[in-house]
């Protein structure tokens, strides 16, 4: 039986040339498959993104409209979710465009509500100021609120946690529109006309107050801080040693006898960032007081009472070691805050003021608010631009990971099917 010719070197080669032909057409088929499906899966990330914003929006539009509800639950919920909203997702041209019906729910709230729902609003207020940033609209609701958020603060008829919340609310907008420099001033006066129940008696006693009145007391105590970091280093002196203007040194250091360690705290700050800004202009800045000052900071620094809380007495120590270190050697403990790709460097009492503030506003959405915000990256100098968007750095990530698992599906799919179609061919050698 005459044996089969064997291929030659030349036929084996042509065979192999139509195979790898047939490869290459295949890989041709898996590049456009594989485009054909990144550009749709993109698409349809585009499209449920625009969809989910929609919802989103239609949500918050719903709770808008539950501002003008006749339960007063209801309407305090309302506020809280918006706030929570706001928090979360940096929207200020949503905004913009509710503005009216926004403040008009807030002021409404502010002049009738009950104390529950006062804070609500006055919360809202504050993270709406941060949105909008330097806009006109901005300023014309903090025209529109002070007045009735400055009522408030100064009635005593109005619960203090109510009182402490607008107090907060009032000095965070002044401070996020940056009112005229004699608008604070007056401001800073009415506050210190609160926390001055916490001054030392006649008879050099110290007063005895609630821990409700404290916790006013050292709202309205960092609440002065905060603005005091708007002043510019020029008559500062001048200032602490005319009682019509700000307080004595003196008068701010008796608050560090205070029970309280809220009152302390916030008093303990006030020094330091009085002592950095008047050090700008004057080197020699109240050496004397200093010298006096240092043997209190010291014993709040080292504080081993037992009546105390432990976790008091380790809050305190903490954060006096560092007082301490600034007013004897003018260094403040550097703090990074992470965010992104960028870091946030905290040097001064003035930015640890200021960043405070608004992580007491913004919580750990504070983050998405330094990448994206144009008025948190100006207040903390942050020189790169801001993506142009309106989306979160989370919800980026998210949408860049879903997208990529369906590119990788879609891949994988187009191999399959190009593998198999190989497969069937073995028998061509």
């Amino acid at each position: 039986m005459p044996k089969g010719k064997r291929k030659g070197r030349f036929e084996r080669g042509r065979n192999d040339g139509s195979i790898n032909s047939s490869d290459d057409e295949s890989n041709d088929n898996v590049s456009v498959v594989s485009n054909y499906s990144e550009n749709r899966s993109t698409e349809e990330c585009e499209e449920t993104e625009i969809l989910a914003q929609e919802q989103f929006e239609e949500k918050l539009s719903d709770f808008l409209d539950g501002l003008t509800q006749k339960s007063s639950q209801g309407r305090t919920n309302c506020f809280q979710s918006l706030t929570k909203a706001f928090v979360k997702k940096y929207m200020p041209s949503f905004i913009r465009d509710r503005n009216f019906t926004i403040c008009d729910g807030i002021e409404r709230s502010l002049k009738k509500g009950g104390g529950p729902e006062k804070t609500a609003a006055a919360e809202l207020a504050t993270v709406i100021c941060v949105q909008l940033g330097a806009e006109v609209a901005s300023e014309e609701i903090y025209d529109l609120l002070k007045p009735v958020l400055l009522i408030i603060v100064c009635d005593n008829s109005v619960a203090a946690a109510v009182r402490a919340k607008c107090c907060i609310a009032l000095g965070s907008i002044t401070f996020l529109t940056s009112g005229e420099i004699g608008d604070v001033m007056i401001l800073m006066q009415q506050f210190e006309s609160i926390f001055a129940g916490s001054y030392l008696k006649g008879d050099g006693t110290i007063p005895n107050i609630t821990p409700e009145t404290a916790t006013l007391h050292a709202a309205a105590i960092n609440t002065w801080s905060l603005l005091f970091t708007l002043m510019s280093p020029g008559n500062i002196g001048t200032m602490i040693n005319n009682s019509k203007n700000l307080p004595s040194l003196e008068k701010l250091s008796e608050l560090l006898a205070s029970t309280h360690l809220d009152v302390r705290m916030a008093a303990g700050e006030a020094l330091a960032l009085i002592y950095e800004l008047g050090r700008e202009e004057n080197e020699d800045f109240e050496d004397d007081f200093a010298l006096d000052l240092l043997e209190t900071l010291k014993q709040l620094a080292t504080d081993s009472h037992k009546y105390r809380a432990k976790k008091d007495r380790k809050q305190q120590r903490a954060t006096f070691r560092d007082i301490l270190q600034f007013i004897e050697n003018d260094t403040v403990p550097e703090i990074q805050v992470k965010f992104g790709k960028e870091v946030l460097l905290l040097d001064t009492w003035t930015r640890r003021k200021q960043y405070e503030t608004l992580c007491n506003i913004l919580g750990p959405s504070i983050n998405i608010h330094l990448t994206e915000n144009f008025l948190l990256r100006d207040i903390f100098e942050i020189l790169e631009p801001p993506p142009t968007n309106e989306i979160g750095g989370l919800a980026q990530h998210q949408m860049e990971r879903f997208r990529k698992r369906l590119l990788n599906a879609a891949n994988f799919k187009a191999r399959t099917l190009s593998r198999a179609k190989n497969r069937d061919k073995r028998s061509d050698f």
